[in-house]
């Protein structure tokens, strides 16, 4: 159950508890919650019934791309970013708004993009190693093996 449906439950089970006659201290220790929570819900309670205490609709401007724009998205990305032309392998947030743009046609701000990476398709930021491309591991190895208990024991 998601927090949004268990703060809605808590809500729904006080308002029956309301119907009850219980005290205002008695739903706040049966729901979990502090007693001024119950005190405000008794008043939407009062005013418009259980049906007050439900969850509302989210307000604000609805999101720029639906459902099916995401999964487009989403199959585009795992594609990779060089089988969309670019060089490198990785994604950025100024490649991924150039993918979703030509996909769905809909321009993206860079925190949009940051906002259905993380929040819509569940990724996170992930850092490259920065190691050199010259690196030898078998060299490392050997110093660590033989220069570094070398110096070591001249301290």
């Amino acid at each position: 159950m998601s927090r949004p449906q268990l703060a809605e439950a808590r809500r729904v089970r006080a308002g029956e508890l309301f119907e009850q006659g219980a005290l205002n201290a008695v739903i706040a220790r049966a729901v979990g919650v502090c007693a001024e929570s119950v005190r405000r819900w008794r008043r939407m309670w009062e005013e418009g019934g259980v049906s007050s205490l439900r969850r509302r609709a989210a307000a604000g401007r609805p999101p720029k791309l639906d459902g099916a724009q995401v999964e487009m998205v989403r199959a585009a990305l795992a594609r990779g970013a060089q089988a969309h032309g670019f060089e490198a392998g990785l994604w950025t947030l100024g490649r991924v708004a150039t993918v979703v743009e030509r996909v769905t046609g809909v321009v993206l701000s860079r925190a949009s993009v940051w906002r259905l990476l993380t929040g819509w398709l569940g990724w996170s930021l992930q850092r490259p190693e920065r190691r050199a491309v010259e690196r030898g591991e078998s060299e490392i190895a050997r110093w660590i093996g033989h220069e570094w208990p070398r110096i070591k024991k001249g301290r």
